[in-house]
């Protein structure tokens, strides 16, 4: 037992003998004799059953004066997909943290968003990872700015700050005891290639098999023109960040997201790096949940034929809530149509501060910010991230071009975001968001579910009632009808939103 977390000795160190990358992110191997601790897939010799311990976080490790290997990076490997499903406390104060809400908000502001007093809730974090909410935050830190030194022609104190530290004194000592060296070593020794001002470029790493042509064809199929784009094996999308916005290009490799970003605020790559390996569900399991699947032998051949197949998630909830009701009882090419047309009359930010006298107006104003918008990188246009609630509820009633339900359901949507506090992120309460949701005329149980598979993060929701779920049951021979379906897939639990996407497939 560490920290609270089961972690049996002789399963770890087997997977550490045999170098099994499923296992990255699950814990981390600390050896004693060199004083580091590294992912179990680390391919440096196999250290002594004696000299070894286990940890449930990389924080865990760092807080018991060890360093990070630098051969394994085990700093940048994948999460715990634990952490990443588990709806309860500990789960959502790991993807708040991961989204930086420490950085912006301090310990206050991540116990306020949870509900629960600063001393319960470092008590909790310790129990279960064998660290608090300020060393999981620092160790986050430090990762940022290594990628920084490494990937950015920035100076050491910009990288400092925009990396969440106070001050230079506080970033040079952390990078010290976490990596071994000072900083102006991490950056002798680099070896990415530097990108422009604002610009990152890593990779993310993934448990294998990953189904790359299943997450960008979902994708590429929901495309909206400026918000998104998928061309030549690459997906690209805007983001809307704390601190500004940004730019994502994300290109599935083997072994590897290769991602470039584009950011107006350098203090935005935690958030815009958690939002990514949200979308592409790369902290997921695939082995596991691909066995759950196959015990429905319906779904065995599909499985074998495509393994590591994933459930596209967001960035913003709030982009999933009306996709979602754009959706209703429409097909995906309508939905788009009507969703461009959404677009096209957001007002600008000026029209917005003095109010909208001519709509046409209004429509060209925005066209013209597009154009002006336009990068020289020969890529195209830029993406920018998809609109908040508070510039959709400014759009009048000739820029919803659907039924008046599906129209008020999302002005109701964003007004409980405004007005509310309705949290439609991964690290929000679930359970109170989904009150709050049916609560809301226009949205229904097939809403409701489908956000909490892609918005919320639910890893076991399930659309019995969804058309091409049912065709796609169907075409498995399997049962077709809500009720009998929503008994057989009980089988696949806790993994139903992974079926979903198999039987969309199949569909």
């Amino acid at each position: 037992m560490i920290g609270g977390v089961e972690l049996d000795f002789e399963r770890c160190y087997r997977a550490v003998d045999s170098r099994d990358q499923r296992f990255d992110g699950w814990f981390y191997t600390g050896v004693t004799s060199t004083g580091i601790y590294c992912r179990p897939s680390c391919p440096a010799m196999t250290p002594k059953r004696q000299n070894v311990r286990f940890f449930p976080s990389a924080a865990a490790a760092q807080s018991a004066g060890l360093r990070a290997c630098r051969r394994c990076r085990p700093d940048a490997s994948p999460g715990s997909p634990q952490w990443d499903v588990r709806a309860d406390v500990v789960g959502r104060a790991m993807r708040l943290i991961a989204d930086g809400v420490v950085d912006r908000d301090g310990v206050p502001g991540l116990a306020a968003r949870l509900g629960y007093t600063e001393r319960h809730l470092h008590r909790m974090l310790r129990a279960e990872l064998g660290a608090g909410p300020l060393a999981l935050a620092r160790a986050q830190r430090a990762q940022t700015a290594r990628t920084l030194i490494e990937t950015t022609g920035l100076g050491l104190a910009e990288i400092a700050f925009a990396a969440g530290f106070g001050s230079v004194r506080q970033f040079n000592d952390t990078v010290r005891e976490v990596y071994g060296v000072a900083p102006s070593q991490l950056r002798a020794g680099r070896r990415a290639t530097i990108g422009g001002a604002g610009t990152v470029t890593l990779r993310l790493a993934y448990r294998p098999p990953l189904h790359a042509a299943a997450l960008l064809d979902f994708l590429a199929r929901r495309t909206l023109p400026g918000v998104d784009e998928v061309r030549d094996g690459t997906y690209r999308r805007g983001l809307r960040l704390p601190n500004g916005t940004g730019e994502a290009a994300l290109t599935p490799a083997d072994g590897y997201v290769a991602a470039t970003l584009r950011l107006t605020d350098l203090r935005d790559l935690a958030p815009a790096v958690a939002r990514c390996r949200r979308l592409f569900d790369l902290d997921a399991d695939p082995v596991a949940i691909d066995q759950t699947l196959a015990t429905a032998p319906a779904l065995t051949p599909a499985v074998a034929a495509e393994p590591g197949v994933r459930v596209p998630r967001a960035v913003d909830g709030f982009e999933i809530a009306v996709r979602a009701i754009a959706t209703q009882q429409v097909s995906l090419t309508s939905a788009r149509t009507t969703l461009t047309h959404l677009l096209a009359h957001l007002p600008t930010p000026r029209t917005a501060a003095q109010g909208v006298v001519d709509q046409e107006d209004c429509v060209q104003n925005r066209r013209a910010d597009d154009a002006n918008h336009l990068v020289n990188s020969g890529e195209g246009e830029s993406m920018r991230g998809f609109p908040g609630a508070e510039e959709v509820l400014q759009v009048p009633d000739s820029g919803f071009r659907m039924a008046v339900g599906r129209r008020e359901a999302i002005r109701g949507v964003a007004r409980a975001v405004v007005d509310e506090g309705l949290d439609l992120a991964p690290g929000g309460d679930r359970e109170e968001t989904v009150r709050q949701l049916l609560a809301i005329p226009g949205i229904g149980p097939w809403t409701v579910g489908y956000l909490a598979m892609r918005a919320l993060g639910d890893p076991d929701a399930f659309l019995s009632t969804d058309l091409a779920v049912r065709r796609g049951a169907a075409a498995l021979s399997l049962p077709d009808y809500p009720k009998a379906l929503d008994a057989y897939a009980a089988r696949w639990r806790p993994w139903r939103s992974y079926a979903v996407i198999r039987l969309w497939r199949a569909a």
